[in-house]
């Protein structure tokens, strides 16, 4: 008895996990057994319902699966037919092209010139500076130098020979036309172009370059040295007669050189922090130089102005301070006054000779901070040898114009501080030379005012 109701108990649980029991619970194990018969009953009916449904699914995915199958093999058959009809138009093609080289017989040579010539045409004209005033001329001959199969016409053939003689006859011609201009910053204006034959355009910025890509004229992005270019203008100014300018006999190449030629002030800039160092020495040793020749020159003025009135000496010079030690030391004797003259005098050769010896320094000085500038540019040289080896030179370029500028910039800077300090020790010496005279003088004066003194002190 335990155990059946135990076997109850257990089905009913399962019922009720599986979601087959009824919403209301039975009250007795009868009721129970009764319902969970009749819910075996409706799981039945629904799984028959569930497998005829399978079953008409099943048909129609048979009937979609022969149609499919049907349609494969349809357009297998077209695929067939298809390639039947390629390989005959192949042969059909074939023995056109021989049915057309028989009819052609040696005119297909011709033809094969007449393409070769359109094709070295169209090289030469698609990019000549012609074209920035005859645009469009390389259309037509592109068009019949790619066209491989058609025969030219008496028409085309008439355009090529118009298009030789018109690049032959203007490259002999100095041209003026009007055509729009692009600017470096991007702007256009319409301006005033000359056309050296096929050489140079040339416009109010200067040379000018004719883009084959797009068919723009535009200056060069650096243009030559300032009178290359003036030259030019006159060339634009100039109605008639003969004038002298620049033209690149390579169509634009040396040109195209010429913008990455370095600059005044890229070269100066490539010395680096020794040529930098070098130019503050020479600013300073020429501001130094024309502050002492300012000053020797207005000092010399006034000892000029003294020595005309010697009696009356002036402590605004250093003659006149000389002087002025003589007028105080009169009753000395002479060995004694020689002393003091000596005195004031070295006395005023630190304010004559001060600066002087910067600039000498600064002479010595600028041609070995070159070298030392090219000793660092060979290493740095030396250094990217190691790295990347000696393929590419503009590796090295930058180093090696460290090492050539610098030495460069050092003589250049020793040369003018030399002369300058020649020029400010002659003004210096002789303003000495004028003090050692006048010291002399006076010694002598003296002497022999003492010895005239002393003999007729003796009479």
């Amino acid at each position: 008895m335990k155990t059946t109701i135990k076997a109850l108990i257990a089905t009913a649980s399962i019922a009720l996990v599986s979601g087959l029991a009824s919403a209301q619970t039975p009250a007795t194990l009868d009721q129970l057994l009764e319902q969970v018969k009749r819910d075996r009953i409706s799981e039945q009916r629904i799984n028959e319902a569930r497998e005829r449904e399978f079953m008409d699914e099943r048909a129609d995915k048979q009937a979609l699966l022969r149609a499919a199958e049907a349609a494969l093999r349809a357009e297998e058959q077209r695929g067939d037919r298809l390639a039947a009809q390629f390989a005959a138009n192949e042969q059909t093609l074939s023995d056109k092209e021989i049915e057309l080289e028989q009819a052609t017989g040696t005119l297909g040579e011709m033809f094969g010139v007449v393409r070769q010539a359109s094709a070295d045409a169209y090289g030469v004209i698609s990019t000549s500076i012609v074209s920035a005033q005859f645009p469009g001329r390389e259309a037509f001959l592109a068009e019949m130098a790619n066209d491989a199969k058609g025969l030219p016409n008496i028409r085309e053939l008439e355009e090529l020979w118009l298009a030789l003689q018109t690049e032959m006859t203007e490259s002999g011609k100095i041209a003026r036309f009007t055509t729009e201009v692009v600017d470096l910053n991007g702007g256009a204006t319409t301006q005033e172009v000359v056309r050296i034959g096929t050489f140079n355009l040339v416009g109010e910025q200067g040379y000018l370059t004719f883009n084959d890509q797009d068919g723009r004229v535009q200056p060069l992005g650096r243009q030559p040295e300032g009178f290359q270019v003036s030259s030019t203008q006159d060339l634009i100014g100039a109605s008639s007669g003969i004038v002298a300018t620049f033209v690149d006999p390579s169509r634009g190449a040396i040109l195209e050189l010429f913008k990455q030629k370095a600059t005044l002030s890229e070269r100066y800039h490539a010395g680096g922090i020794v040529g930098y160092i070098i130019t503050v020495m020479l600013i300073i040793g020429l501001l130094i130089g024309l502050w002492k020749i300012v000053s020797l020159t207005a000092v010399g003025s006034k000892m000029k102005s003294q020595l005309n009135n010697i009696d009356n000496p002036s402590n605004k010079n250093p003659l006149g301070r000389i002087l002025t030690v003589y007028q105080a030391n009169k009753t000395v004797d002479s060995e004694s006054l020689e002393l003091k003259l000596d005195e004031a005098i070295l006395k005023e050769l630190p304010r004559i000779e001060a600066g002087i010896n910067i600039i000498k320094i600064f002479a010595a000085i600028a041609p070995l901070l070159g070298l030392l500038g090219t000793v660092l540019g060979m290493i740095a040289t030396f250094q990217q040898i190691t790295l990347f080896g000696t393929g590419d030179p503009r590796i090295m370029a930058g180093s090696i114009s460290m090492a050539l500028v610098t030495t460069a910039q050092g003589i250049i800077a020793a040369l003018p501080l030399i002369l300058m300090h020649s020029v400010v020790a002659g003004r210096s010496k002789s303003i000495v030379h004028i003090l050692d005279e006048q010291t002399a003088g006076i010694i002598a004066q003296h002497a022999e005012s003492s010895k005239g003194s002393a003999n007729s002190g003796s009479m």
